[in-house]
């Protein structure tokens, strides 16, 4: 044990009086950042010893299976560090779509005088005003839908960054989506069709059954084939609806492959991502509901005819544009974000994804 501190050197003895040196002391408060030692390479900044597990989370999730309140966590750290990418996009893009009711809307209160009294029957200008109105405001809905299918492909990609510690910018995650923007609008048109035609053939089915059976075969039919037709499109929207999108952008895979990635990723997990998916589902409605709901009121009431101004039609459109803008500021960044990180949880569970993540985040295996 000599040379170890409290004992006398090698060598000579030790001159008379000689005393161990102190030990040295110890800060009574932790160092600043600033003044801690650099943590060795390959170990993120921050880790320290004794920290169980943050060498593995590097970012907003720790590289191993996810749980539901890991996921839910992630979900809300990608959109508070990340907000131009996540919020900020969601936004732009609804206002963008929004704009073009107002404008419309605008334009056509100038030239049309809603106010008239015609005997409770409506010209023909006020026709075209009302339907120009209304319409345009449809228009802008399908347009939101297109330019959210762009928003949930860019989180897709700022989930996969976050995931290794990286934050993207708004610029960077529209530059992440180079390349796959032509494939991400034309898979979701594909799944959008591939729901319409499952929906077609089964109405379609109940005509013959309709004309060919009788009551008592009718009531039958129905009451077996609803139930089971409602719970095979859950199948569908679990089995082939719902990662191809991440998959599609993250591996930048074609279109067919993309669906084909979210099927085998969900072999063997379907009820543990359908409860996922149910759940995320049932709290973006409510909280979208809630930011929505006083502007949606508001917009019902001067429709109702409650108030009636040359500017109520106006005003209905203005009220939806910013009941639709507030709603999807929040729905569509967390969606997207749950969805991105159960592909990666799925990934991480059957192909040890998290040791590729890993060696992205440069943490190396001691």
């Amino acid at each position: 044990m000599s040379g170890d501190q409290g004992y006398p050197p090698p060598g000579p003895p030790p001159p008379p009086g000689w005393q161990p040196p102190p030990a040295p002391a110890k800060a009574p408060w932790p160092l600043p950042q600033w003044a801690a030692p650099s943590p060795p390479p390959g170990i993120p900044p921050g880790f320290a010893p004794g920290m169980l597990g943050a060498a593995h989370k590097p970012g907003a999730m720790p590289l191993r299976p996810l749980g539901l309140g890991d996921i839910y966590d992630a979900a809300f750290r990608i959109i508070r560090f990340n907000p131009k990418a996540t919020v900020g996009s969601a936004v732009l893009v609804t206002a963008a779509a929004m704009a073009i009711p107002i404008v419309v809307t605008a334009i056509l209160t100038v030239l049309v005088d809603f106010t008239a009294d015609n005997g409770g029957e409506l010209t023909t200008a006020e026709l075209i005003g009302v339907v120009g109105s209304f319409g345009s405001l449809t228009i802008g809905a399908l347009l939101q839908s297109v330019g959210m299918v762009l928003v949930t492909g860019m989180i897709a990609h700022v989930t996969a960054a976050a995931a290794i510690g990286r934050r993207l910018t708004l610029g960077e995650a529209w530059a992440a989506t180079h390349g796959s923007r032509w494939r991400l609008i034309g898979l979701t048109v594909l799944l959008a069709l591939m729901t319409f035609g499952l929906v077609l053939v089964y109405v379609v089915l109940w005509i013959p059954v309709t004309l060919l059976l009788p009551t008592w075969a009718i009531i039958v039919f129905g009451i077996v084939s609803v139930p089971a037709f409602l719970v095979f499109l859950l199948w569908f929207w679990i089995r082939v609806y719902y990662l191809p999108v991440p998959a599609l952008m993250i591996e930048r895979t074609t279109v067919f492959r993309a669906i084909g990635r979210g099927y085998r990723l969900t072999s063997r997990q379907y009820w543990r991502t359908f409860g996922i998916g149910v759940l995320t589902l049932i709290i973006v409605q409510i909280a979208g509901g809630l930011l929505s709901f006083p502007f949606t009121l508001a917009a019902q009431i001067i429709g109702a005819g409650v108030v009636s101004s040359q500017w109520a039609p106006l005003l209905v459109v203005l009220l939806s544009a910013i009941g639709s803008v507030l709603a999807a500021a929040f729905t569509a960044p967390f969606t997207a974000a749950v969805t991105s990180l159960q592909y990666l949880d799925q990934r991480m569970r059957k192909e040890a994804y998290d040791v590729e993540l890993m060696t992205q985040a440069g943490i190396t295996s001691s």
